[in-house]
């Protein structure tokens, strides 16, 4: 059986070390980050959903269903987790999957879901998270849609907050990239961070 899985962007964070804003629409190498990260997300997955909070509008270019935290107040990367699952519930239960990803990480692995499923089915675990130089991505993972309620009871019911004392609950597979000449989950947190980006796509393209 094939899996659905949707791709869910997380872009829900109050960016204070980029001045506020939205990063994922800061530009890099001419196009928004977000567009870098679609490039190589959507080829992955069933679906794109952008998750936002604020003003659907200011997205409308980018043709995304955007749906902000399904839980009040800002919950963190759970609620988007969260979010994406009801999103995936409700709009394509056909979808055993979500995968999240930062909204300001423009150098995602491109076989990020295929590795994220093999390494599910050959250690039998109910979820995965990506690792890059010997750290946990917590942000980033492959997450099934069954376990929307247990999620949902662990965020409103224990305020859990943490991604990791969530995923400590379960089976979870450690699924590890390596970059090239970059960390495949660089994340432009902060202006010289953006820098730093350009700089790499730059060589790359020399």
């Amino acid at each position: 059986m094939t899996e659905t899985v949707i791709g869910v962007v997380l872009a829900g964070g109050l960016a204070r070390r980029m001045g506020g804003g939205d990063k994922c629409l800061l530009e890099l190498a001419g196009q928004p980050i977000l567009k870098h990260i679609l490039d190589r997300l959507a080829p992955q997955v069933d679906e794109v959903v952008l998750n936002v909070n604020g003003a659907p509008t200011r997205f409308d270019g980018f043709g995304l269903p955007v749906v902000p935290d399904v839980v009040d107040g800002f919950s963190g990367p759970l609620a988007g987790v969260l979010t994406g699952l009801d999103w995936a519930a409700e709009h394509r239960p056909d979808a055993q999957w979500i995968v999240t990803v930062p909204g300001d990480g423009p150098f995602l692995p491109r076989t990020l879901v295929a590795d994220c499923l093999d390494a599910i089915a050959r250690e039998q675990a109910d979820m995965a998270v990506a690792c890059s130089n010997e750290r946990a991505q917590p942000v980033v993972g492959l997450w099934p849609v069954r376990l929307r309620e247990d999620l949902r009871h662990a965020l409103v019911d224990e305020e859990i907050r943490k991604v990791d004392r969530w995923t400590a609950r379960y089976r979870l597979a450690d699924v590890t990239f390596e970059g090239h000449g970059i960390d495949p989950f660089f994340n432009a947190n902060r202006p010289e961070d953006l820098a730093e980006a350009e700089a790499y796509l730059q060589g790359v393209s020399d």
